[in-house]
């Protein structure tokens, strides 16, 4: 449904290791690089996740009432996705990562801040 996702970072760098590490678990190739705009690209499954520096120049903040989503393709692998944010300079927040029962079926959720504050979520659908 999305084509890409464009998050602001105030250090760029810091961002950079937390997000190939993340995105290394779903499978993704390390960020490539764009000097001009100080910020990274990750391309996995047809969609882009960018995070660099605000186009505007002003400070990078989390969207209050944001998450950004990330697909799993298993509960181990949505476990190892968060233990390595947690490793990498993320926060895991909410509840502890396991299948919760929602209205539109069994879930297994993850979620963690990473270094600026953004909200993510490892997402599996179950069954």
């Amino acid at each position: 449904m999305f084509s890409h996702v464009h998050l602001g970072a105030n250090d760029v760098e810091k961002s950079r290791q937390f997000y190939d590490a993340i995105m290394g678990v779903l499978g993704a190739e390390p960020g490539s690089y764009d000097a001009e705009r100080n910020r990274y690209f990750w391309s996995h499954n047809g969609t882009l996740l960018i995070v660099g520096e605000p186009l505007d120049g002003k400070e990078a903040t989390a969207g209050n009432g944001m998450t950004i989503g990330f697909t799993v393709e298993s509960e181990e692998m949505g476990h190892k996705w968060y233990e390595t944010a947690c490793a990498n300079g993320g926060t895991g927040i909410e509840e502890p990562p396991s299948v919760r029962t929602k209205m539109v079926g069994d879930l297994f959720l993850a979620y963690v801040r990473d270094p600026d504050g953004n909200k993510l979520c490892a997402l599996k659908v179950m069954g």
